[in-house]
């Protein structure tokens, strides 16, 4: 039965790790499952628009950042904020959990970087950067170092333990668009507007692998077993490419501008959100669209998925914070 076939997949992907493709019934049953995805909630706080949000490891809190200069931590369960957090005097470009769950780092367009402790709301960390505008960060998966870069081409890593700046990358020539750590805090993987991708050692500082398009990337993310890379691009593609540079696929889909990409966590199933207001899914492995949302009433500017995959939440120009799931 329908109700069988949900409570199955739930719990595969609570305890499993099995690869798609096992058999062509559970394909099917994987499709279905993620077809089911529907809008269960709705947080409207911010005001102005939510330019990110990230869900907690144990997928019960949302942190969020908004052009109205603070960061929020909201309840799921409760479906409202629990802590803001004031501290820029600028718009808050990004706010992320640590991934022991305990801070949220945030860095704006005033030039800094700040790290909060949720358990108290204190902020503990407070780092000018002189160098210009921050326009993202991200931690380490290790949980070692923190990861920004600026409006130059430069990418700087923060030793989270001594508050300094502990690396600088110099490889692009051009403003650096996006970057993301591997999962194994080994790699970087950086997108430019001088129309390449870079793959860095983190120890060394040293690009590894550079791929040269026609177009800027605009977004870069790597694969949940670090062995791919999905980006999206300035005509309008989403792709897929192996870190060897071997394997590329075009999937078929959205033709707007592609604001956010992230990966479900079976590998084979990505997301986008777009200035057409929706979010897409994406069958990898038959490289088109399978399934659409919408519900926000402006650009949906950012999107997570939680660890398990059962929960997506979305952020938006219209200050709302949406929650989908079965």
């Amino acid at each position: 039965t329908e109700n069988e076939i949900k409570i199955v997949i739930k719990y595969f992907l609570k305890f499993a790790l099995l690869l798609f493709g096992w058999i062509d019934d559970f394909n099917k049953m994987i499709s279905r499952y993620i077809i089911g995805f529907r809008l269960l909630k709705i947080l409207i706080y911010h005001d102005d628009i939510v330019n990110s949000v990230m869900l907690s490891g144990d997928g019960k809190k949302i942190v969020s950042s908004s052009n109205d200069n603070t960061v929020r931590i909201w309840d799921i369960s409760l479906g409202k904020e629990i802590m803001i957090f004031r501290g820029h005097n600028n718009n808050v470009f990004i706010a992320k959990f640590s991934p022991d769950g305990n801070n949220v780092v945030s860095c704006s367009i005033d030039g800094m970087i700040q790290l909060w402790d949720i358990s108290t709301g204190i902020n503990v960390m407070n780092t000018k950067i002189n160098l210009g505008k921050i326009y993202d960060l991200k931690f380490s998966p290790d949980g070692k170092y923190i990861m920004s870069y600026l409006e130059n081409d430069a990418i700087l890593l923060f030793d989270i333990s001594s508050e300094a700046e502990t690396k600088k990358t110099l490889g692009h020539s051009r403003r650096v668009l996006s970057a993301q750590f591997s999962p194994d805090s080994k790699l970087i993987v950086s997108s430019s507007s001088d129309k390449s991708i870079n793959l860095w050692s983190v120890e060394s500082g040293k690009i590894l692998k550079q791929f040269k398009f026609y177009v800027c990337a605009t977004h870069v993310i790597f694969s949940p077993d670090g062995q791919y890379i999905a980006y999206s691009s300035m005509d309008l593609k989403i792709l897929t490419k192996s870190i060897t540079g071997k394997r590329s696929k075009i999937l078929k889909g959205s033709q707007y501008h592609v604001n956010a990409l992230k990966y479900f966590p079976d590998g084979l199933t990505l997301i986008s959100c777009s200035n057409d207001n929706a979010i897409r899914f994406y069958d990898i492995k038959l490289g088109k669209e399978i399934k659409k949302l919408e519900g926000h009433y402006n650009s949906t500017l950012c999107v997570d998925i939680s660890k398990n995959g059962d929960r997506i939440i979305s952020g938006s120009a219209d200050r709302a914070i949406r929650i989908w799931g079965l």
